[in-house]
This record gives structure tokens, sequence and C-alpha cells, in this order.
């Protein structure tokens, strides 16, 4: 049998405090009777019943730990070993049904591509990042503003949700033309579009994080004395932050493809460019590099956006 004291189920401390209250002439018990009796007491209360007779519901600690280290290994792995295997299947997929290079390159053929067309492909990736961030940076700018005026007015909010919802509803491929109308050959249609597409996830995201407060908290800072501005920046603006979050990761991959579609449209430079010319002289291949380049823009800018909203929200949160 398990002596309780040795396998550390039982605090030394806090049985001797027991037994000092116990033997006092207000417990009135004898030393052996309360050594008896807090020993079963506190082996049932702080331990539980013995491993064999636990119940369902209990988790025995050495399987919480397991439990917490499997996720964060899957948290950290998951991702990378899912795009690992599209990737194989993709590789072994081509020779295997007999597809032509011509139609689906393999990834290895994209790579050898990327390495060799490498400084074509940098040309092309900066362009369209300037485009992206800043489109994506005007969106912030003019969105976060935008959506406290509608969450403060109840006049904004009724003269602008309807405009920015039917905006919203345009196909924004159909306002690309009109765009180089306007603006012309330049840089400004690619982010306009950039800044259209994304500016209304912003907006969205940041009314709904303001508006989700509980009222309460609310009525108790202002019942402390706490003006309009410390509750903003004390309370409301920290509650919105995983929201604004949300609605900046989603608004930054669209930033990405309104720069694409502007450079469908009309361009010079460009990873949509790029591709337009690739497919006109039937290179796959350089298509697919392309490709790439585009996901490895809004996978970067949507890594970046993550660490920041764990720098920013979750140490805060964790310093609660």
């Amino acid at each position: 049998m398990v002596d309780a004291r040795s396998a550390g189920w039982i605090d030394e401390e806090v049985i001797a405090d027991a037994l000092t209250i116990a033997t006092s002439p207000i417990g009135g018990l004898s030393r052996r009777a309360a050594q008896h009796y807090y020993a079963n007491e506190l082996l049932e209360t702080s331990v539980g019943p013995p491993p064999n007779e636990r119940t369902a519901g209990e988790i025995p600690v050495p399987s919480l730990r397991y439990k917490r280290v499997r996720n964060a290994l899957l948290e950290v792995f998951a991702a990378p070993l899912l795009v690992a295997l599209m990737i194989v299947l993709w590789q072994v997929s081509v020779p295997l049904f007999g597809i032509s290079q011509f139609v689906l390159p393999t990834p290895l053929e994209v790579l050898k591509r990327i390495a060799s067309d490498y400084t074509l492909l940098l040309s092309h990736t900066q362009v369209t990042l300037y485009e992206v961030l800043f489109g994506f940076g005007a969106s912030i700018l003019a969105g976060i503003p935008i959506a406290l005026a509608i969450f403060y007015s109840r006049l904004v909010e009724k003269a602008i949700y309807p405009v920015l919802a039917g905006l919203q509803t345009i196909p924004k491929a159909a306002l690309a033309p009109l765009l180089v109308l306007y603006l012309g050959y330049g840089w400004a249609p690619k982010i306009f579009l950039a800044f259209l597409i994304s500016f209304f996830p912003i907006v969205i995201s940041t009314v709904v994080g303001l508006q989700a407060l509980d009222k309460g908290m609310v009525n108790l800072a202002r019942s402390m004395g706490a003006s309009e501005w410390q509750t903003f920046f004390k309370i409301r603006l920290p509650a919105a932050l995983p929201n604004i979050f949300g609605g900046l990761k989603v608004g930054v991959g669209l930033a990405v493809i309104g720069a694409i579609i502007g450079e469908y449209v009309a361009a010079e430079k460009g990873l949509g460019y790029l591709q337009l010319q690739a497919t006109s002289q039937f290179d796959t291949t350089l298509n697919f590099a392309a490709v790439v380049m585009i996901s490895l823009i809004g996978v970067v800018l949507y890594g970046v956006l993550g660490m920041l909203e764990r720098r920013v929200v979750y140490q805060k949160e964790s310093a609660k």
C-alpha cells in the first residue's frame, strides 16, 4: 500500500495546522484521534478515491499534461504537415496519372522555376506587395475611424451602413475597368481595389467588437468616475481587439485579391501581370510559380498579424 505522505498526496503543513487546531482546547480531540481523523479527511478531499476507484469524469494529472503537450504540437505542426501531405500527393499524382507537365507541372518543377527566375519573380512580387500594403493600410486608417463613428452615432450608422452594404455587394472585378478609366494605368487603381475589398470586413468587425462589450462593465466604470476616454481605452478597446484583429486577418487576404484583380485588368508589372504574360505564352510552370509567390504574400502578412495579435491581445489577458 502506498504511503500518502511519501507519495506527495497530503501536504504536511496542512496536516500540522489541522492537528494544532484539533488538539487545542477549542478542538477538544486527543492527538491520536486528530491524526486519524484529519489524515482520512485530507486524503479523501484532496486526493479523492484511489486510482482504481476513480469515477469516469476524473482525469489524472499526467493525462492532462499529455493532452496539453499533444494540443500544442498539433497547433504548431498540423498546418505544415497538411501542406506537406498535399505537396507529396501532387508530386506523386502527376506521373501516376500520366498528366502532362504542360497542364500540371510537379511541385519540384515549380520550385526549380522559382529558383531559376527568382530575380524576375521578386521584382514582380515587390510591386504587388507594395500595392497590398498601401491598400490595406488605407483600409485600416479609414475603416477603424468610420467604425467608431458608426458605434458612437446612431445617425452615422443609419446613413453609412446601407451604403457600405451596397458597395460590398458589387463585384470588385466589375469596378476595375472603371477605376482604370478614372485613375489611369499606374498603381492607383490596384491600391484602390485592395483598399475597397478589405475595407468592409475591418469596419464590420470593429463595430461588432465594440458592441459586444457588456454594458454593466461600462456602467461600473462610469460609476467609479471614469471618463469616456478612460472607458474607451481601458475597457472598450481591449475588449474589441480580438474582433478587430479577426477583421484585419480577413482583410489582408482580401487586399491581396484586390491587388491581383487590378493587375489582371491593367498593369505593366506585378504578379497578376506576370500570370497574364505566362498564360499568353503557355508557360504553365511560370504561372504556378507566380501563384506560389501570391500565396506567400498572403501567408506572411497573415502570420505577422497573428504574431501581433498574440503580443497585444493574449499578453494583456495573461497580465490581468
